[in-house]
């Protein structure tokens, strides 16, 4: 919040914690292994200047009303993290988030779990879900945008404490891991990137994988190949994916050209950095082809122009700096460039998390939305492909990671854009069909006749 702007201090509550100590045992256990959790147990912050404040930010929810608006959060709908990470734990609830304003729920936060086996990973996922809940319910609380939403009655608490829930939770958690072993075997991890050519309403016009059947792209083995965008370019289809080869673990960029018997060649690199690359979008701009790759690792966001379609790419700009963004999606709009994805701040998902930042070009200058983050939410905040117009309409893809990441994808259509607010209508899943045997898909893509899709192995 400093690095918004904001003057904070700190106090301490006058009321004692509540007795942790099982869940302090576990987390020293596993800190032996991942280091201190953002649920250990920490000096406290310096208090700063004890003046007139303009919100309070309660996170024990025992702090007295003296006419200053007070902002609490709750964790699956306990007023304490022990108290809601206890239910978590007891099945009774999915991972939420909510704040409220003066006692009414202002926002809500569905943060992802990456691992369900190690408790501090969990802790991690939940609390960095919640310092991004708080940061958004302060940007818009400052810009007046802080409104009531729909609540839902806080649910009893189970009869049993922390240890009686955590066992199972870890017990269960281990045995599938183990069967996810069991069931891959010798094999890496595993995506594959399937296509199709059809003439009418798509995927994204029907919401479920039916129709006409897709096309694995065929691999080698040796890689796996996931993030496909389709460009048409000169009445010629060209098919950019990344390509992961386990011999070096770090995704590179490659293309494959249709060919007139309507299948895809095998895809050659055409894009290779010093770091991972993935979901490379593609597109026209000016008269000129332009690739905005994923590149998280470098924190850097980089715009990529063609030199020579489509084999060769130089840097042409680095758009966003000093940033963990992931998936990157451009939309142009109304003479102005808007980048939405995800951003990691060093704790918990990549993949639940969504910010903006918008540009009067496409160079820039590129800065962040006043209301970032925008969302938390483990499937409504991550893209999982370009914009889709339909009709006046604007869909963006975006990935369901409520049960683990690559589980599935959804439509959601954009209600609002602008440099006030971001506002999408919730996500409408994607429902399996027959023409693509797999649980799910990551990633959804079209031009002209061609459309494609990934799912993880």
């Amino acid at each position: 919040m400093k690095a918004a702007g904001h003057v904070v201090s700190s106090g301490l509550a006058q009321a004692p914690a509540p007795a942790a100590r099982g869940l302090d045992t576990v987390l020293d256990i596993e800190s032996r292994r991942f280091g201190p959790s953002l649920a250990s147990r920490s000096e406290p912050l310096p208090s700063g200047d004890p003046g007139p404040v303009d919100l309070i930010v309660d996170l024990t929810a025992t702090a007295a009303r003296r006419g200053t608006p007070v902002l609490t959060l709750e964790f699956c709908g306990q007023g304490t993290f022990l108290a809601g990470l206890t239910e978590m734990l007891a099945g009774h609830r999915s991972p939420e988030l909510a704040a409220r304003l003066d006692g009414v729920a202002v926002a809500k936060g569905r943060p992802m779990l990456s691992d369900r086996l190690w408790l501090s990973r969990s802790c991690n996922d939940l609390l960095a879900g919640a310092i991004s809940l708080v940061a958004q319910s302060v940007a818009r609380f400052f810009a007046g945008e802080l409104v009531p939403i729909a609540d839902s009655p806080a649910p009893i608490p189970g009869s049993h404490g922390f240890f009686r829930n955590y066992l199972p939770f870890f017990c269960k958690g281990l045995a599938d891991r183990v069967m996810q072993k069991v069931k891959l075997g010798r094999r890496p991890f595993y995506w594959q990137v399937a296509y199709r050519l059809i003439d009418g309403p798509g995927v994204a016009e029907t919401g479920q994988l039916d129709g006409t059947p897709f096309t694995a792209l065929a691999d080698d083995g040796q890689r796996f190949y996931a993030d496909p965008f389709v460009l048409d370019r000169d009445g010629r289809h060209y098919l950019f994916v990344e390509e992961f080869p386990y011999a070096t673990g770090r995704g590179v960029i490659s293309v494959a050209e249709l060919g007139d018997d309507g299948i895809f060649g095998v895809p050659r690199v055409v894009l290779e950095e010093a770091h991972h690359l993935s979901y490379p979008q593609v597109f026209a701009h000016a008269g000129e082809i332009f690739m905005i790759p994923e590149s998280s690792a470098a924190r850097e966001v980089v715009l990529y122009r063609a030199a020579q379609f489509p084999d060769r790419w130089v840097r042409d700009t680095v758009l966003i700096a000093d940033r963990n963004f992931n998936d990157a999606t451009l939309l142009g709009s109304d003479g102005r460039f808007w980048l939405l994805g995800t951003e990691w701040f060093g704790h918990g998902s990549a993949s639940d998390t969504m910010v903006v930042y918008s540009a009067p070009s496409l160079r820039g200058p590129w800065t962040a939305h006043a209301l970032n983050p925008i969302a938390v939410d483990h499937s409504a905040t991550r893209p999982g492909g370009a914009f889709i117009r339909q009709g006046d309409a604007l869909v963006l893809p975006v990935q369901n990671g409520s049960r683990a990441y690559g589980g599935g994808l959804g439509l959601m259509r954009l209600e609002r854009l602008d440099d006030f607010d971001v506002r999408f209508t919730p996500p409408r899943p994607i429902e399996p069909g027959t023409a693509w045997a797999r649980a799910g898909i990551h990633t959804l893509n079209r031009a002209g006749k061609v459309e494609v899709v990934d799912s993880a192995g």
